[in-house]
């Protein structure tokens, strides 16, 4: 293979470097073999990362090497790249935002694995427009981490709200509440988190507020802390870094009981669009919590 190639405009240095090894009939990933595919899925993939800031989880010597988050905009990045202005603990500090399809591939040829996506956008980093429920088994197995996802989608809907589901890519699931921008982090965390103890108050011996592992036992994590500003989410369609290269899919809620958080995968992702489709291509319009809490105040 050449020492080069292009993508989507972009330059691929490297094409063959072998970024994610195989697992089972997963084939290997190579750098080439990313950048192809985000320019693939980008049509999928921007609406979930357009004017949203980014963190980079990078792998320049491939997932036995050395990684890496990287949040501040590398000097080297080209003009076209767009940025955004942040408030961190360190000062004010530009981070990428990936608004076109140049931009997805360029991640690719820095060996950037998976882009995690702040829960809010650029022009309103104070408000976020998701809602967000982690769920982490804290033992292998899948019944319980189904049933934990499967309670949290029916409170929701108990409570007004509607919600989306998809796998983690790793070993849970993420439930997504799409928002109208009128409240801050804090305000949706405290209400994500009474949510979740309403569920641990029902469910005490399947699921918990602890984030330390060795005080979970057997029990689902039900993880709220990603409701703040400046954490992260793995968008729809991203690869993890893990052997195989699954990637965090879309399911409707009727398949939570037969697709497995790591199931889909970068080489057999267009199958399964081709079968099922993109089943959050057209997500609910953004909702307000007043109502929701009202009633959530009700089931305390």
């Amino acid at each position: 293979m050449s020492e080069e190639a292009e993508v989507a405009g972009v330059r691929v240095t490297k094409p063959a470097k072998v970024l994610v090894p195989g697992a089972g009939e997963a084939p290997e990933v190579t750098k080439l073999d990313l950048a192809r595919y985000h320019q693939a899925v980008a049509d999928l993939v921007l609406p979930h990362l357009r004017d949203r800031p980014i963190s980079m989880q990078r792998f320049p010597d491939g997932l036995g090497g050395a990684s890496f988050y990287e949040k501040k905009v590398p000097a080297h990045f080209p003009d076209f790249v767009r940025t955004v202005e942040v408030a961190t603990g360190e000062g004010p500090q530009r981070q990428v935002v990936v608004s076109d399809t140049r931009t997805l591939v360029l991640l690719a040829q820095q060996a950037c694995l998976t882009p995690h996506a702040w829960l809010s956008r650029a022009d309103r980093l104070e408000r976020p427009d998701q809602l967000v429920f982690d769920l982490d088994p804290s033992v292998p197995g899948l019944a319980a981490v189904r049933r934990a996802t499967t309670l949290v989608g029916e409170l929701l809907d108990d409570l007004g709200l509607t919600s989306v589901v998809k796998t983690s890519g790793s070993r849970g699931y993420h439930v997504v509440v799409p928002l109208r921008r009128l409240q801050g982090f804090d305000e949706v965390r405290d209400f994500a988190r009474q949510v979740a103890q309403v569920l641990v108050e029902r469910e005490p011996d399947l699921l918990t507020l602890e984030a330390r592992k060795d005080r979970r036992g057997e029990r689902v994590l039900v993880d709220v802390m990603r409701n703040g500003y400046g954490q992260t989410l793995v968008p729809p369609y991203a690869v993890r870094a893990r052997p195989g290269a699954p990637v965090s899919a879309p399911i409707t809620w009727a398949e939570l009981g037969s697709v497995e958080p790591d199931q889909v995968r970068l080489h057999d992702l267009d199958r399964r669009l081709q079968r099922a489709g993109d089943p959050w291509s057209e997500l609910p319009r953004g909702q307000g919590l007043g109502a929701a809490r009202r009633r959530l105040a009700r089931e305390s």
